[in-house]
Parts: structure tokens; sequence; C-alpha cells
């Protein structure tokens, strides 16, 4: 099973300057970054069977990295 790659580069390549300024100069994007790095590393270490959960737990930390995602989305769109 091929596992996809969720983190902020590969979900908004074209964006990639607007994540290093708001990474660089926004302490709550950075903040939040930094969480949804953090959930995404779970989630691919859960997928890849280094840890093992239910799967009502997976779902749960999957909709945790979709939340941030959107948050996160919302701050690029704003300053793009």
């Amino acid at each position: 099973m091929t596992i996809e790659k969720h983190d902020l580069h590969h979900e908004f390549p074209e964006m990639a300057d607007e994540i290093h300024e708001l990474k660089t100069s926004n302490a709550h994007f950075a903040k939040l970054f930094d969480q949804y790095h953090n959930v995404d590393q779970q989630v691919r270490r859960i997928e890849t069977g280094v840890e093992n959960t239910s799967d009502e737990f997976l779902e749960q930390v999957k909709k945790e990295r979709l939340n941030l995602k959107d948050q996160l989305f919302q701050m690029l769109k704003a300053i793009a």
C-alpha cells in the first residue's frame, strides 16, 4: 500500500513562498504548522504499521489533521 504524503508542501506546492513567509512571520501559523506536521507524522506511523491503534482513533487523528489543514489554508489564502 502506497502512503500519500500530506505535508503542507505536498498539499499546496503552489503556496511554498506563502508557507515560508507565514512560518517565519506569524507565530500562530507556525504553531498550527508544527501541530499539523506532528499529527501528519502520527497518521503516517499508524498507516505504515509502526503504531497500532483502533480504526476510530485513526479516523479521529485524520479529522484533526484535516481541521488543521483547513485553518492553515485559510491563513495562506488571506495573504495570497
